[in-house]
């Protein structure tokens, strides 16, 4: 197949679309024939069915994943100075929402295999004024959630996973059960940015809580901090899914296995195909979590990334590198962390490369990527 026929795209969210076009479609023409935009039944039913599928007590959807990072952390009132650790290979609003609102991050190191922070990373960064982690669930696989949680109580240090990236995923616990990636922490948080393994047609987020009083706060927070109209108990934002959103995301979420079957079925094709290529490192796959494939992120170790990214443009296969600053090299951070150097999310910043990753990902597609 010549490589002008291939039109690669890293998401491509108009087959995706094309797949479901007529229930979208109907879906979203019954919001405006409904005139309830906000806080509609397309949004309750979302909710509902988001709850079902993760196994959650709450969901509170809101405007985005940015916004859900910071509602979660203002639930906790936090004070100016408290110190949250996150890690510093991640995308910026992990870290931006704790600047915002005058916290402290403390920016971790990562483990160089899973690209996550892990315990023993987490338990060593803890200080008396440590109030919260944020583990991100990296690329599509969890975090090792089970000791990180005992670590956690131990210290009475609140934890937001940020599930951005890894909506679908199971983690497994030593006892053998399983729960939904996002729900483990005390708050979790994700985003439906379109990108997303399930994404809107526009901006959209969710927070996940299985403690009432937490999910109380939550959405006073994200109300204005009012619990009833007109009476504003706490300085809150205004952060809210919209109803056409919604109806969409009702509709994508009955097929979210279904495309993490799709994407696993894609990264075992670069697998196979990788696997005895020097220098090249294929993503690990860890015993207690599953993977969904928000991306597929190579490790480049002989120094030719960027020249393996130009090579890989000049043949139309898209690419990208997240992330290429580790964040405390980030202008934005210079006046809120004391890092200056982590061995391993430096390494990173320089070998990674992430390439096509999506559910329509075909055959030919991949053969020739």
């Amino acid at each position: 197949m010549e490589k002008a026929a291939m039109n690669i795209q890293m998401v491509d969210l108009k087959r995706q679309y094309q797949k479901l076009k007529g229930e979208i479609d109907q879906a979203v023409l019954d919001v405006v024939s409904s005139c309830a935009y906000i806080n509609g039944p397309a949004v309750r039913q979302f909710q509902a069915s988001m709850e079902a599928y993760n196994g959650v007590k709450h969901v509170i959807p809101c405007a985005n994943g940015t916004d859900a990072l910071q509602i979660a952390l203002m639930a906790f009132d936090l004070q100016p100075g408290d110190e949250v650790i996150v890690p510093a290979f991640t995308y910026v609003s992990t870290a931006e929402v704790i600047a915002l609102l005058r916290l402290t991050p403390i920016m971790v190191d990562v483990d160089p295999h899973t690209f996550n922070i892990t315990p023993e990373i987490f338990a060593a960064a803890i200080t008396p004024k440590t109030k919260a982690v944020v583990p991100v669930n990296l690329f599509g696989q969890s975090c090792d959630m089970e000791p990180s949680m005992a670590i956690a109580a131990k210290h009475n240090i609140y934890v937001v996973e940020d599930n951005a990236q890894a909506i679908g995923a199971d983690y497994t616990f030593s006892d053998g059960r399983t729960q939904k990636t996002g729900t483990i922490g005390h708050i979790g948080c994700t985003s439906f940015y379109p990108s997303k393994n399930l994404g809107a047609y526009g901006d959209g987020g969710a927070i996940f809580t299985n403690h009432d009083d937490l999910a109380q706060k939550i959405r006073m927070v994200a109300n204005h901090g009012q619990a009833r109209r007109y009476y504003h108990d706490a300085v809150g934002v205004n952060s809210r899914l919209d109803s056409i959103q919604a109806a969409i995301l009702d509709i994508k979420l009955k097929h979210l296995d279904a495309y993490a079957e799709g994407r696993n079925r894609a990264a075992d094709h670069y697998d196979a195909a990788f696997k005895d290529i020097p220098h090249l490192i294929t993503p690990v796959r860890q015993h207690n979590s599953t993977h969904v494939f928000h991306q597929y992120t190579l490790k480049v170790t002989d120094g030719r990334r960027d020249d393996l990214q130009r090579y890989l443009s000049e043949r139309s296969v898209p690419s990208m590198i997240y992330y290429p600053v580790p964040l405390y090299e980030q202008e934005a951070f210079k006046g809120f962390s004391s890092t200056t150097h982590l061995p391993v999310t430096h390494e990173l910043c320089e070998q990674v490369i992430s390439l096509p990753m999506h559910s329509e990902l075909d055959t030919p597609t991949l053969a020739y990527i």
